[in-house]
């Protein structure tokens, strides 16, 4: 039987095979194979040229464009790069799902730190407008303290609080009203998903509520995309900074031990995670480095910082 003849009657074979299956198709692979098919229809390809281009045979690519085919990441990543598309718009990234979607990618792509951030202040006034309770400066008076646990969020929280006149909130104390128990309990009876959830919505209330507050928020806000945009929308946030070991000595003085049980790979726990948040507390309005100076000092620092970006008197 010629070459041409016999990937033919298996794309057929793969046709039938998925014709059979159906009943018993994966629902993500069923939705790959389709987008498959879209993208190689899009580029106006055939599936003989596609598959040759990403160097698989053209049974391969039948059986994953009707959703039997539980291709390889590296299979995908060949398909992908036939498609001249990117591996995230193949599995379905929410972001790849409209033209609008993907020319926003196409014009964002490549762009340095600085100009992402201002096309994300500049979509959240789109969306937003000029949120309630802006001071003459035109920022927020609900003050938004971020960092790890140990930076000094609820005791300068609360001292630039009693300074400003405003409530003081924290974050972590309104999650466990909206729970109805601890932390540790939400997070060991629920998963960190609900965990999550319940800080968007204790978020979401204290916004709602108080147009002037300080906020202290937990350490893993920026863990959620969502909640920690709803946060740099409506307030003016300030990242306290602080060295390693004084967040682990600022946690162990708060009376939580756990830490010394293992000190060296709690230290590098610590160290892991501030590395992999800083990039997310760095879109903060704000900055205060809490240990380069006593409390007093700092609390001096950031009272006249956050008075000067809301502008605020005194």
């Amino acid at each position: 039987m010629p070459v041409a003849a016999a990937e033919e009657a298996e794309v057929s074979s793969a046709a039938a095979q998925a014709g059979a299956e159906d009943a018993g198709k994966n629902p993500f692979l069923v939705a790959l194979g389709e987008r498959v098919r879209q993208l190689r229809a899009r580029r106006g390809m055939t599936r003989k040229a596609c598959a040759l281009a990403a160097e698989v045979s053209e049974r391969h690519l039948a059986n994953l464009e009707y959703g039997v085919g539980n291709a390889s990441i590296l299979v995908l990543l060949q398909v992908a790069q036939a498609l001249q598309c990117s591996l995230a718009e193949l599995t379905g990234d929410v972001t790849t799902s409209s033209p609008e979607w993907l020319m926003l990618r196409e014009m964002l792509g490549g762009r340095d730190e600085a100009t992402l951030r201002k096309a994300r202040v500049a979509v959240g006034e789109i969306l937003h407008g000029t949120a309630a309770g802006s001071g003459p400066a035109g920022r927020s008076t609900r003050i938004a303290l971020v960092g790890l646990r140990g930076a000094g969020k609820s005791t300068l929280g609360r001292l630039l609080a009693e300074d400003l006149g405003f409530p003081f909130i924290e974050l972590s104390s309104e999650i466990e009203k909206f729970a109805g128990c601890r932390a540790a309990e939400i997070q060991a009876l629920y998963g960190q998903n609900a965990y999550r959830r319940y800080e968007r919505r204790a978020l979401e209330e204290a916004i709602q509520i108080y147009p002037e507050a300080v906020i202290a928020t937990p350490g893993g806000l920026v863990s959620d995309p969502a909640t920690f945009n709803e946060m740099l929308t409506h307030c003016t946030s300030v990242w306290l900074q602080a060295a390693p070991e004084d967040h682990m000595k600022r946690v162990v003085a708060q009376g939580d031990m756990r830490p010394m049980a293992a000190s060296k790979e709690a230290m590098e726990d610590l160290k892991g995670i501030l590395a992999g948040r800083a990039a997310f507390y760095s879109k903060a309005d704000l900055q205060v480095d809490t240990s380069a100076q006593s409390l007093d000092e700092t609390f001096q620092i950031l009272r006249l910082t956050v008075r000067e970006a809301v502008g605020l008197r005194g």
